[in-house]
């Protein structure tokens, strides 16, 4: 990492004086001082590497949040001495990201050693002027207590009284859709008697985007209700490509209303991954979803999917109006939205989910180029569980 600030110090030595230097050396020497100062007395853990790995700084709350000594490993790879943190992602810079886009990861872990902690780890590119490989700062927070509290206030008559008051509403809307889905299939019934074809298939039209909007009422429901009461995955062996053209074939009518072209790349001899399906086609299905509505006017969405060692990748990128940097850092806070009628909810559901099965959610964004949001689903057990929001 070569600083141009010092180069252009060392350029001017000749210039100086013995005594001009003697001052600057000391003037320098102070504000590092101070600086790591400051940087030793913060609680969250700061980590910066290089685009390779190598360690270049750890402060002391680093040392204690990932149990490791800066002086014995100063200059190693943290692939290496905390292998099994899953750095490999954090570290990377997709294909997806270009210049000006945001990029920002982010995960809880549980660790337990040196001791027990559930620690919220983030990590982006650190863009300094006059380093030519400036790296990749992480920050490490312990969230132990924060989740704990979370969890104890889950439990409490609060919580109590509005998952009651919620299943209640959930009953009285329930109810009359399930009457609309029954009578949409009578009349679906009904149709078949309907001798003229032209008319019978424009009904047979009507009627299959009346039971679409039926469903969507009734996955909101279910998204409301995921919010507040979020239930166990129950995890089977699955093929995620099947789900996803199961979640892809539920939005055919969509996309053609709103000129979204879908193009889906799946490579040959896709894993299988232990999911729980209903709830990773709500992931895929909110994604999307989110995807159409960052493009009114139409556009083009891209799914990857891909595989390395440790994940099955999918990757949703959309060319639409992209995530401010703001709005980046609130993407996953409950009730955050930017959408007029939006509930906030959507993508804190989406966070919970993936981290139920132990995977990551990678976001990138540019304004008005695009945005582009990668989970990745673990291929097998890990030794550090990753862990879901809210301590749940």
């Amino acid at each position: 990492m070569a600083s141009g600030f010092f180069d252009r110090v060392v350029s001017r030595l000749d210039k100086l004086d013995r005594e001009s230097i003697q001052t600057y050396m000391a003037s320098l020497d102070q504000e590092r001082g101070f600086l790591e100062t400051i940087f030793q007395s913060i609680q969250e853990g700061i980590i910066v590497v290089d685009s390779d790995g190598q360690l270049l700084y750890a402060n002391r709350a680093a040392e204690t949040l990932a149990g490791f000594q800066y002086n014995k490993v100063k200059g190693r790879s943290i692939l290496r001495f905390l292998k099994d943190w899953g750095w490999e992602h954090l570290l990377e810079m997709p294909d997806s990201v270009s210049e000006g886009w945001s990029r920002m990861v982010t995960r809880e872990i549980e660790i337990n050693y040196p001791d027990y902690r559930v620690v919220a780890v983030s990590a982006r590119p650190l863009d300094v002027e006059d380093l030519s490989d400036a790296g990749i700062l992480i920050i490490l927070r312990d969230i132990t207590k924060e989740r704990q509290e979370e969890a104890s206030a889950l439990e409490s008559g609060r919580s109590d009284a509005v998952k009651l008051l919620a299943a209640g509403v959930a009953h009285e809307i329930g109810n009359p859709l399930n009457a609309l889905n029954i009578h949409l299939q009578l009349l679906v019934r009904e149709l078949s008697e309907v001798k003229d074809h032209k008319i019978r298939k424009s009904l047979e039209e009507l009627v299959g985007v009346a039971k679409m909007e039926v469903e969507r009422l009734d996955t909101t429901i279910s998204q409301f209700l995921r919010a507040i009461r979020p239930s166990k995955p129950v995890l089977e062996a699955e093929c995620p490509t099947v789900v996803m053209q199961e979640t892809l074939n539920l939005l055919k009518t969509e996309f053609e209303n709103r000129r979204i072209a879908v193009s889906v790349d799946i490579p040959d001899n896709i894993p299988t991954v232990h999911l729980d399906r209903s709830l990773i086609k709500q992931v895929f299905f909110n994604l999307i979803k989110n995807a159409l509505e960052a493009m009114p006017d139409g556009g083009a969405l891209k799914i990857v999917f891909s595989v390395d060692d440790a994940y099955v990748n999918i990757a949703f990128c959309d060319n639409g109006g992209g995530i401010s940097e703001e709005n980046m850092r609130l993407i996953f806070e409950p009730y955050h939205t930017t959408k007029q009628d939006g509930s906030g909810l959507g993508l804190m559901i989406v966070q919970r989910i993936i981290d139920d099965h132990g995977g990551e959610i990678e976001l990138s964004s540019k304004q008005e180029e695009g945005t582009c949001f990668k989970i990745r689903l673990p291929r097998s057990e890990r030794r550090i569980r990753m862990l879901k929001k809210g301590g749940q």
